[in-house]
């Protein structure tokens, strides 16, 4: 590591990565008060090595932190507050970002880390499988489904043309991704916060909880996806699939593959009103006793250029730029497909912002994968979910 550069761990080891890459390039060329030197980690491990490395005093300069972890890791003392380096810098984050992307940041009144993007739980569909199977689009380009019995008929027609080996839905068989489309339906459906405001309490609705669960195992019972798909993005670029329900960090991917003549859309509204499972990135200052005034400044001063100037780089990755200017600039608004699912900002529902919401998450992850393997039925799968809940309370 050259000691004269500010060091920055990044967990964008899939498909984003190049696009970090370039934004980094991008900042070193713009000859800046300190160059940037990127250091990837596997996602799965980064939180665990950040915080190891923080508390031995051996953190990086810079960092990044999902809008869902970082409740932990400002209680931890694992980030520094940015508010006095964002003064010296003339820089107000408020006039920059939305109301909710500031509040996602923002803790006891102090600013603990510069909004990057939101990334959400959208609906991509390879053109020709429905060409095939006569689905027409609608005037926007996408799927008209406004009600479960929509998502059904589209599904079915989709099923009596795939051929064997392939699958109308590309979605794993457990984990994030399931996950996901059970907490858009549980919003959708009317569903209360999983936890109170300040983590004391479960407030989950178990009756919309099942409904939502029992609405997610149905795609599986009915044949809608197939078995022992591990990979779901790469399943659908192979053009296996009719509907690929992913993130939008799959765009970029995507739309590199050849021969995938594919759409996309925000995750559509099937019930009582819209909503989909989202997260996001920040950029974050890890707390480090030996690293200079100047260099903290300098390190914040790289966070809001990249969140800033790189914005639109940062968009050829899918993700939707947290950067008010970014995304109401006519660049942002005339590459493909982003604009299409943009209005999923508007529909994301965000973590519940606690500091053992990782935890949370993990319990409700186990329980629901009891549910779509068959080994419980909804209602058990959504006790399992609850008590996970109360338990990992803070």
């Amino acid at each position: 590591m050259d000691k004269d550069k500010l060091v920055f761990w990044s967990l964008f080891s899939g498909g984003d990565g190049e696009f970090m890459d370039k934004m980094i390039s991008e900042y070193n060329e713009s000859s800046p008060t300190k160059q940037v030197q990127s250091i990837m980690l596997v996602w799965a491990d980064y939180y665990t090595k950040l915080q190891t490395a923080v508390a031995a005093g051996k953190g990086p300069d810079i960092g990044v932190s999902h809008a869902s972890s970082l409740p932990e890791l400002v209680e931890q003392g694992v980030v520094e507050p940015l508010d006095d380096y964002l003064d010296e810098l003339g820089v107000d984050l408020s006039t920059m970002y939305s109301e909710t992307s500031m509040e996602s940041v923002t803790f006891d009144g102090s600013i603990y880390a510069v909004p990057l993007d939101t990334h959400a739980e959208i609906m991509y569909f390879n053109k020709d499988i429905l060409e095939q199977a006569g689905i027409a689009l609608n005037d926007k380009g996408q799927l008209d489904i406004a009600s479960e019995d929509d998502f059904y008929a589209v599904c079915d027609k989709i099923k009596a043309v795939i051929p064997e080996g392939g699958s109308v839905i590309s979605l794993t068989n457990n984990g994030d991704d399931p996950y996901r489309v059970w907490w858009a339906s549980y919003f959708q459906m009317g569903g209360t916060p999983l936890v109170n405001e300040d983590g004391s309490e479960v407030t989950m609705d178990k009756d919309t909880a099942v409904k939502a669960a029992e609405f997610v195992k149905s795609l599986y019972d009915k044949g809608y996806v197939a078995e022992g798909i591990d990979d779901h993005q790469q399943f659908f670029q192979s053009g296996k699939a009719g509907i690929y329900i992913g993130g939008t960090w799959g765009t970029g991917a995507l739309e590199k593959t050849e021969n995938l003549n594919f759409g996309a859309m925000p995750y559509p509204q099937m019930f009582d009103k819209s909503a989909c499972w989202a997260d996001s990135h920040t950029l974050i200052l890890p707390t480090k006793k030996d690293r200079s005034g100047e260099d903290s400044k300098a390190a914040v001063e790289f966070m809001v250029s990249a969140s800033e100037k790189g914005g639109l780089t940062w968009a050829g990755s899918g993700q939707i730029p947290s950067s008010n200017a970014v995304r109401e600039s006519q660049e942002y608004l005339d590459m493909p497909y982003r604009s299409s699912y943009m209005e999923a900002l508007e529909t994301a529902v965000l973590p519940s912002k606690v500091s053992t919401f990782n935890a949370m998450k993990s319990g409700m992850i186990d329980s629901l994968n009891t549910l779509w393997s068959g080994d419980t039925d909804a209602e058990e799968a959504v006790d399992m979910l609850y008590d996970e809940l109360d338990t990992n309370l803070p």
